[in-house]
């Protein structure tokens, strides 16, 4: 069996640490098509059923990206509740290629190109060059590993983890790219699978092209919805009567702030107007917002624009310090094939900057790193099935800004698993993570019990209420 000593490994627990977790850590090959290769380790940590005789197997959890999204692969599994907790060992991972596993390095190349939500067409060359020392940075730093850090290789991953935990079957919480991973396993395992849940889903007929180019068009969307809700309220916002009169006054802003060459003070409104749509607890400050600026720059005065705006986060795909950081994501999107022409980016972004300039959706359609791919994959992605695995669900809110419905929806019937839509929500990766009850509940029915909603569509309120404003 040429995994032999893979399987045989012996995982050595640690005592728990501070947050309860136990660690440890498993040597995976780095090529399974050559186990006596060089190997890697991927971390682990796990929180033992609370209730032994009501244990019913092992759950791995896997969060967004790909690269973790910034978040926590190990300490994902403490965000889980009660119920789940007694049925089973949570087990987390961080995935090969970043955390506490064996990285995937970059070098670090600094943009020239300046933070525009709406880059002109005189930036566009410098954008692309952008990206083109960010490809090399990925392959400086990365060499040959950036070729098996791939979705197909960390499903095997989780085959090896099942094995070595001594487990028939795992089940799997799988949350934006992480819902790939679950499928991809499925797909590939599906004997070794049995409960399974996907939150906030890749679009399963998507290219990772197609999947950030249309987040700009998801963002606009909740816009959209906030722009007729203020519209509604106009004798309380005085922003117009209906949702394109409320959008023109976003742009009489945005015109102010370009005449006065404002481009950050800009780029900074749009990701304001992007991230208040989204959360709808934020729709009255952010029709206020819009007020208040166009008051403060009819009077001139910039400075008070500068204080609406400033406290507003940024998004922005870029390096800014150090040496090296990890480029796991430059890597598992070029799992799919991206325009060589950047002709194609260009056009892309001018439709967007123009239909769906809100948040930084416009940044996802400029060129990538793989318009200038310097490595071929060493197989192809794993075309998507339901080979026999037991019915798991699908979880999606109707806003999702990142991952749009659509991915859901199209998730859930290649699959054949029931859908949740989580109605009027921006939320982005939910179950057990936003404080929505109602669908923690139904999750866990399933998890802990194995009930599944009787529909295959249902719909569930989302948990963030819009403000209490009556209409006009």
């Amino acid at each position: 069996m040429p995994l032999k000593e893979f399987y045989d490994q012996q995982v050595n627990w640690s005592p728990p640490f501070e947050d309860g977790l136990e660690r440890a850590t498993v040597v995976v090959p780095r090529d399974y098509s050559d186990p006596d290769g060089p190997k890697l380790t991927v971390a682990l940590a796990r929180l033992k059923a609370t209730d032994p005789r009501k244990r019913r197997g092992v759950l791995l959890a896997v969060n967004g990206g790909p690269g973790g999204d910034g978040g926590d692969g190990l300490a994902l599994i403490k965000h889980f509740g009660k119920r789940v907790r007694t049925a089973y060992d949570l087990i987390g991972f961080d995935p090969r290629g970043y955390g506490e596993s064996t990285k995937l390095y970059s070098e670090v190349t600094v943009p020239k190109a300046p933070f525009d939500s709406r880059p002109p067409d005189s930036l566009f060359e410098q954008l692309a060059e952008d990206m083109r020392l960010r490809e090399l940075g990925c392959q400086k730093a990365g060499g040959e590993l950036r070729q098996h850090i791939t979705t197909r290789n960390t499903a095997r991953d989780m085959d090896l983890i099942r094995v070595v935990l001594g487990e028939e079957k795992i089940s799997f919480v799988g949350y934006a790219y992480g819902t790939y991973v679950g499928a991809v396993y499925g797909t590939m395992f599906p004997e070794n699978l049995d409960r399974t849940v996907f939150d906030s889903c890749i679009n399963p007929q998507w290219t990772w092209r197609d999947q950030f180019v249309t987040q700009a068009e998801a963002v606009y969307r909740n816009v959209e919805l906030w722009a007729e809700w203020t519209a509604e309220r106009d004798g309380h916002f005085h922003l117009g009567r209906d949702g394109q009169a409320v959008i023109d006054e976003v742009e009489k802003v945005v015109a102010k702030l370009d005449e006065q060459d404002q481009v950050h003070l800009r780029t900074l409104l749009d990701g304001a107007v992007g991230t208040r749509a989204t959360d709808r607890a934020q729709w009255d400050s952010l029709g206020y917002l819009i007020g208040d600026l166009n008051t403060a720059l009819d009077d001139g005065n910039l400075d008070k624009a500068r204080t609406l705006i400033v406290g507003q986060g940024t998004w922005r795909p870029q390096d800014s310090e150090g040496d090296l950081r990890v480029g796991v994501l430059e890597a598992i999107t070029l799992e799919t094939c991206w325009p060589q022409d950047l002709e194609v980016y260009y056009r892309d972004v001018r439709k967007h900057r123009a239909e769906h300039p809100y948040g930084y959706g416009v940044l996802r359609a400029q060129p990538w790193v793989g318009a200038f791919r310097t490595f071929e994959s060493l197989e192809p992605p794993t075309k998507l099935a339901q080979p026999g695995y037991p019915k798991g669900l699908v979880v999606q809110a109707d806003g999702d800004p990142m991952d749009r419905v659509e991915g859901g929806i199209e998730l859930a019937a290649l699959l054949g698993h029931p859908l949740v839509v989580i109605e009027d929500s921006g939320d982005h990766e939910v179950y057990a993570l936003v404080g929505n009850e109602v669908l923690d509940a139904l999750v866990d029915d399933y998890l802990v019990d194995g009930v599944l909603p009787e529909s295959k569509h249902t719909r569930i309120p989302g948990h963030v209420r819009r403000p209490d404003i009556p209409k006009d």
